[in-house]
């Protein structure tokens, strides 16, 4: 998740892992993105999308 972190900030996947509930390995880890399964990363970057097109939409 590493190679394009800036185009979601740290802030809003830190968020987005906490609601699927992947951000305690993050936090075992040490802050560590590492460890979080290809699944979950794919499953944060989705929720994200879904947060940005709501955002379109709403402006």
């Amino acid at each position: 998740m590493s190679r394009n972190s800036k185009l979601v900030s740290q802030n809003l996947r830190e968020e987005i892992a906490k609601e699927l509930g992947v951000y305690d390995t993050v936090k075992q880890d040490g802050g560590s993105w590492a460890n979080v399964s290809a699944k979950d990363c794919g499953n944060i970057v989705k929720k994200a999308i879904e947060i940005a097109n709501r955002s379109v939409e709403n402006q």
